[in-house]
């Protein structure tokens, strides 16, 4: 029986990857969701890793930030989802080696209706991404500012869930109604999703609002909350404008160095 194991996770001397799939969520706008996952994704990358970025958010800022030209996509989330497209025809390379994007489409923001009536409708994106899964160690969906069928599906196709919380006013407010949504998927839909922790971003420590936000953020969910803090940083908000990830932009810069750190605390936490 051992050896039989052995012979799955072994084939011709090459390791079988089973990657690891990451939601980012957070129903509340402007908390850093996509710059987190544009970055995280290049910073993995960086550190060898072989990664794909899922735009499952009609604004397709992840795309454009990672230098998709929109305009000139053929095929996208959108049509994966609705017109059953094979999901190898929406894979598109970008300036980083080994990262990869499934772009999205203001389309997409019509899909939830039109799933309605799918089979299954809540795991489309489980299945879309299961052929491909083994072909990266992570991968990142990047989650609409909704609790709406979209970003159910990508909570269950999801090993786990980052939750940026940006060190602002009302910054808690909506975490229960997420946690709750979480805790119902792990109960009916994805028993595995776990959370990967809560990512504090926007952080000023010069701020005292954002420093009281860190300590209640660390009350409230203690080991859950990430070392790594995301500064606010100029270059950080400059980058997308120019569709690179900040790493590419100003390698120098406290927001390339934050996202660095931040994907070696989860490659930590994996191994």
């Amino acid at each position: 029986m051992e050896n039989v194991y052995l012979c799955t996770l072994f084939i011709q001397g090459k390791r079988l990857k089973m990657g690891k799939i990451i939601a980012l969520a957070n129903q509340k706008g402007g908390v850093g969701k996509t710059t987190t996952t544009i970055n995280l994704a290049a910073s993995l990358a960086t550190l060898e890793k072989t990664v794909l970025v899922v735009d499952a958010d009609p604004q397709a800022n992840a795309s454009s930030g990672l230098g998709v030209d929109i305009k000139n996509v053929d095929c996208s989330i959108y049509e994966c989802i609705i017109d059953k497209a094979d999901v190898r025809d929406a894979i598109y390379t970008t300036d980083i080696d080994g990262l990869d994007i499934i772009p999205s489409h203001i389309d997409l923001v019509g899909a939830e209706i039109e799933m309605l009536n799918l089979e299954e409708r809540e795991k489309v994106i489980k299945k879309l991404l299961e052929p491909i899964r083994s072909e990266y160690d992570y991968i990142l969906i990047d989650c609409s500012p909704s609790l709406g069928l979209i970003t159910v599906n990508a909570l269950t196709a999801a090993d786990s869930v980052i939750i940026p919380v940006q060190c602002e006013y009302f910054a808690l407010e909506g975490i229960s109604k997420l946690l709750n949504t979480i805790k119902i998927i792990k109960s009916k839909l994805n028993t595995k999703l776990e959370i990967e922790g809560f990512l504090l971003t926007m952080y000023d420590s010069r701020l005292r609002l954002a420093n009281q936000i860190y300590d209640e953020v660390k009350r409230h969910f203690q080991e859950l909350v990430f070392k790594t803090v995301i500064q606010r940083n100029v270059k950080l908000s400059e980058s997308p404008s120019h569709g690179l990830p900040v790493i590419l932009y100003d390698a120098d810069s406290t927001g390339s160095k934050n996202h660095l750190a931040l994907a070696k605390e989860i490659i930590s936490k994996g191994s």
